[in-house]
């Protein structure tokens, strides 16, 4: 897959396939797109591509807002690339982009510069200043510009729109299980193994601290059963996102506790791809009682099935 970040890097014999949006989480409904445009590509010798931005446009409109995202922009291009996209456009959300109307992008961008043949939006999408651009408009300038548009139905699952909006908010309350059922895998987070204050190998539960990328989105306090990848293995792991309030911590941490595993791994690259909730975060009265609830944890993680 290629990746640009201007429009005026890209050249190609073939006319493009295209869908645009922020593709954040992409998940079935983003995956939907992306098997249409696949089959038309194939059907039509058309080249595949994915318009997106990064950073996200809400960084640019509302500067003050707490957005997390779904995915960091590594993790976005691997998905992309995996679902077969040739092309990857990351366009920055700058002024004078967010000054075109939404006929102006289509004309000016979408037709002159990257010579898409085939355009296919989500059920709910707009763009362009004011949100001037919509399929109703897309469909008036497909007849003078030459190209076919297409509208893709949303996906539901238990009657409910898949969008990323909802899976933020299955993660937020800790619903790992939903968040993953909406996004067609598991939701992970990767990092960095530093050191934290080692509290946990003096109690037998000895945890790796991930630094993590400050604009991902993290799953509601509390812990979970999670498959750990590190040095090209996997494992068994219970993780906790909290601030270690039995031993008054006060910085929220990403720890895991990995089954069966002892190795130094400090500096090393860590995934953890989150299975399932196991309970809130908790105060204890004492290191006894965080120790018998870490015992119970073990025990529910190691019977867990990890294959279903």
């Amino acid at each position: 897959m290629k990746v640009f970040k201007n429009f005026t890097d890209y050249s190609s014999q073939k006319p493009l396939a295209l869908s645009l949006g922020m593709f954040d989480g992409v998940h079935l409904g983003h995956k939907s797109i992306i098997d249409e445009l696949a089959k038309i590509g194939t059907e039509n010798n058309l080249e595949t591509a994915i318009l997106t931005f990064w950073p996200h446009p809400r960084f640019v409109f509302n500067p003050n807002e707490d957005l997390k995202l779904l995915n960091t922009l590594e993790e976005k291009k691997q998905l992309v690339e995996k679902y077969g996209i040739d092309n990857l456009f990351l366009k920055e959300f700058d002024e004078e982009f967010r000054n075109l109307t939404g006929e102006e992008f289509v004309r000016e961008i979408l037709v002159d510069q990257l010579n898409v043949k085939y355009l296919i939006i989500g059920y709910d999408h707009s763009f362009g200043k004011n949100k001037s651009g919509n399929f109703e408009l897309l469909q008036k300038l497909s007849k003078e510009l030459d190209f076919e548009v297409e509208q893709m139905e949303a996906i539901n699952i238990h009657e409910n729109n898949i969008s990323s909006t909802k899976v933020r908010n299955a993660l937020l309350a800790g619903n790992v299980k939903e968040a993953n059922e909406m996004l067609g895998y598991l939701y992970s987070v990767s990092g960095t193994v530093v050191h934290g204050k080692k509290i946990g190998r003096t109690i037998g539960y000895p945890t790796a601290n991930i630094d993590t990328e400050s604009i991902k989105l993290l799953p509601k306090k509390g812990a979970y059963i999670v498959e750990v990848f590190v040095k090209g293995n996997q494992y068994k792991g219970m993780l906790s996102i909290g601030t270690n309030p039995t031993v008054n911590g006060e910085k929220l941490t990403v720890e895991v506790y990995i089954l069966n595993f002892d190795d130094d791994i400090y500096d090393e690259k860590i995934t953890v791809s989150f299975r399932d909730f196991l309970h809130d975060e908790i105060k204890f009265e004492g290191l006894d009682k965080l120790i018998e609830r870490l015992d119970e944890d073990k025990r529910l993680t190691q019977i867990y099935d990890f294959k279903e």
